[in-house]
């Protein structure tokens, strides 16, 4: 039995589609307990009082958690208690490379994961295609715009049901243990170029709005983002304008052993988001 952690978020939601498709058991583990019609359980990261019970039975785990990862260390811990003998954790791009906060955050997840003997699997995907029909479709869509702090840089952005058809593949299939897949998508694009594949799509002009740390950060707090975490993300564009967000990885291929989709297939696909 597969318990998805985060079962309600981008990589979670696909990630249970998925596992449906192929037909592996799983539970669904949420604050809420709320399985929309699969098996559920109620898991929260802030109450470890709910841990035990999700994970009685659980021989695989998917973790994922939003906010803190300092979370996931109490998670990995009952894990260990309760038996699970393979782990998938959800990382970010670059979280080996030690070079901005979010990463490093991770990586201490990740060192505690190896430590615990059990099986492991680290998805390390750069940023997601759908970002850009979540909380960046408001501002192409009513003003034609998307502002964020990135200037220029160009980074290999990845098709979230790409991350989630691995993790089902680390989860059910054998082959993946200690691997981590850096995981991209099959070309480095900057915003701007974002920015203008989606007026062809949608036929009216998007343009990219270059923010300034200062400006990022003040619209993140207004936005109701704690400003701790809001200069974690400063520092993770910081990380990203220096290139580093750029390099195109084969992992999703080996993994899958099939092409990533590509962003002129997600623009087209989407193109009603932003109508």
């Amino acid at each position: 039995m597969i318990l998805v952690t985060g079962a309600t978020g981008k990589i979670g939601r696909e990630l249970v589609r998925e596992l449906g498709r192929i037909g592996a058991p799983f539970r669904m583990g949420s604050r809420n307990s709320d399985g929309d019609g699969h098996d559920a359980v109620l898991f929260d990261f802030d109450r470890p009082e709910t841990f035990g019970k999700a994970l009685s039975g659980i021989e695989k785990l998917f973790l994922l958690t939003s906010g803190g990862t300092e979370r996931e260390i109490g998670a990995v811990e009952a894990a260990k208690k309760a038996g699970v003998r393979r782990l998938v954790k959800l990382s970010v791009w670059g979280a080996g490379d030690d070079a901005f906060v979010i990463g490093r955050a991770h990586r201490a997840v990740e060192r505690d994961i190896e430590r615990t003997g059990i099986s492991w699997t680290f998805l390390r995907p750069n940023g997601f295609m759908q970002n850009l029909t979540t909380y960046k479709a408001a501002g192409i869509r009513d003003r034609g715009v998307i502002a964020d702090a990135t200037g220029h840089a160009r980074w290999s952005i990845v098709d979230a049901r790409d991350v989630a058809a691995v993790a089902a593949r680390a989860l059910t299939e054998d082959g993946h243990d200690a691997r981590v897949y850096a995981l991209s998508g099959p070309e480095a694009l900057s915003q701007p170029e974002m920015a203008e594949r989606i007026s062809t799509a949608i036929r009216r002009p998007v343009r990219y709005v270059d923010l300034s740390d200062a400006e990022y950060r003040r619209i993140q707090i207004e936005n109701g983002v704690p400003a701790r975490y809001a200069d974690a993300l400063v520092d993770l564009n910081v990380y990203y304008r220096s290139g580093a967000g750029a390099p195109v990885t084969a992992d999703v291929a080996r993994a899958l052993e099939r092409k990533p989709r590509t962003f002129d297939d997600f623009v087209k696909e989407n193109a009603a988001a932003w109508a």
